[in-house]
């Protein structure tokens, strides 16, 4: 392998302005091909003698990249939107450089203090006691799990007699509870949303009291969703607490998109409930713009979560001094230190630029919707409680909106995805990223 020589730092500065003008310029919006397409234009890239830094870098830049649809496009509303600050963008471009190690105090203690600080910050808005700590994972799936073995040990240890488990949730919970379900081999007791599509601590509690009664197992976590993917519900978090907690199990909050709006006053009283929780997660490359990956894994008590997680091993055992490992809070050993990229952020930018950057996206949102009831070809399915704006189109078939997707991703205007509700197609705005303006919602709008 090369050495810094001149020639790789030639290619360092050709890589930072790439990497420069990336940040500067308004992001293309770009889109997919095919692999066959692809292998046709740059062939196999893997030789024996290697293409060299600068060819590589030119098949990256000229044709894989514009392959790729960006995600931090201000019209890019599909799914749930990635929009990373610049500080965050930049140091993620120190944290690849700096070879750093996440998994352990003893070899990353500076990363890790840094990274607590992010996670302190999220647990005091939380309010959370002071004890409270966690971890930055890969994804909210990874983060959903990690905390849901925690709540079977934590189970466990207080009912030894039980070998059956189950976790309750929202029918409307996120894809990763049910995969965590099927990973853990515990059952999966579902909760119907009221017509507000919430789920409430009485439905909750009387959900669990059955299946008590109906079965020899036992539920080892409430899960409660404050900010759905598709449409931004908050579920009753204060009930749900209470539930769980009357009945002396673990209570989860998924926030991987909603509970960034934490940081925004206007809506911060919809998150009451919060406090009372054992674990939550938030994504910070989602709504509070970190880039991929970091998701924050945080516990009210993460002595629980360090005796179900540390790994044990002969070559790991100087590192179990009581320092605080990250590794030892998840589903993980090897990790690098994804919340750096949003700790500089927040430290750089300061945590009223997040409020405000949160806020915004919240009032593009409500005016949003206003153009949406004011449109006549469209419906708009509820008001927004956060940033996602869903709606439909009057007399449209699915194929229809998907044909409109395809349409509007070919034309470069933006990304759209259909999705669906209650078994209706619909349309939904995922509105994180500040740089999102009305202009771009009605370039949009007047397609339909």
């Amino acid at each position: 392998m090369h050495k810094f020589t001149p020639e790789v730092e030639e290619l360092a500065n050709e890589i930072l302005a790439y990497s420069l003008d990336r940040l500067k310029t308004d992001p293309p919006l770009d889109g997919p091909r095919s692999a066959a397409d692809l292998f046709a234009e740059v062939g196999n890239t893997i030789t024996e003698r290697g293409l060299g830094g600068r060819a590589a870098l030119g098949v990256f830049t000229e044709v894989l990249a514009k392959a790729c649809i960006s995600t931090d496009h201000p019209r890019y509303l599909a799914y749930i939107p990635s929009a990373p600050s610049e500080y965050a963008s930049l140091f993620d471009l120190v944290v690849g450089a700096s070879a750093l190690y996440g998994g352990s105090w003893q070899e990353g203690a500076g990363a890790v203090f840094a990274e607590n600080q992010a996670l302190r910050w999220l647990s005091d808005l939380a309010g959370l006691p002071e004890s409270a700590g966690g971890v930055f994972v890969q994804g909210g799936t990874i983060g959903n799990l990690s905390a849901l073995v925690t709540a079977r040990e934590d189970a466990r240890a207080k009912f030894p007699d039980v070998t059956k488990w189950a976790i309750a949730c929202s029918a409307e919970a996120h894809s990763s509870i049910a995969t965590a379900a099927k990973i853990m081999d515990v059952e999966l007791v579902k909760i119907a949303p009221r017509a507000d599509l919430r789920i409430h601590g009485d439905d909750i509690a009387a959900a669990i009291d059955e299946y008590h009664a109906s079965s020899t197992g036992r539920i080892c976590a409430v899960v409660a969703t404050s900010g759905t993917t598709n449409l931004g519900v908050i579920d009753d978090l204060i009930g749900a607490g209470k539930a769980a907690h009357d009945r002396n199990i673990w209570y989860h909050v998924d926030g991987a998109y909603g509970l960034a709006g934490l940081c925004a006053p206007s809506v911060r009283a919809d998150f009451n409930g919060i406090e009372l929780c054992d674990s939550f997660i938030v994504d910070p490359h989602k709504w509070l713009f970190a880039p991929y990956d970091a998701c924050a894994l945080v516990y009210r008590n993460p002595e629980i979560a360090r005796t179900t997680h540390t790994q044990h091993a002969s070559y790991l055992e100087s590192l179990h001094d009581g320092s605080w490992s990250p590794s030892d809070y998840a589903i993980q050993l090897t990790r690098r230190t994804r919340g750096l990229p949003f700790w500089f952020s927040l430290a750089a930018a300061g945590t009223d630029a997040y409020r405000d950057a949160v806020e915004e996206s919240l009032t593009v949102a409500k005016n949003a919707a206003k153009l949406i009831s004011a449109h006549p070809r469209l419906e708009l399915l509820r008001e927004p409680d956060l940033s996602i704006v869903a709606f439909t189109r009057t007399g449209w078939s699915k194929d229809d909106y998907q044909k409109w997707s395809d349409q509007l991703l070919e034309d470069q205007i933006g990304f759209v995805t259909p999705s669906s509700h209650q078994g209706q197609t619909i349309l939904r705005f995922a509105i994180v990223n500040p740089w999102t303006t009305m202009a771009d919602i009605e370039v949009i709008l007047d397609t339909l």
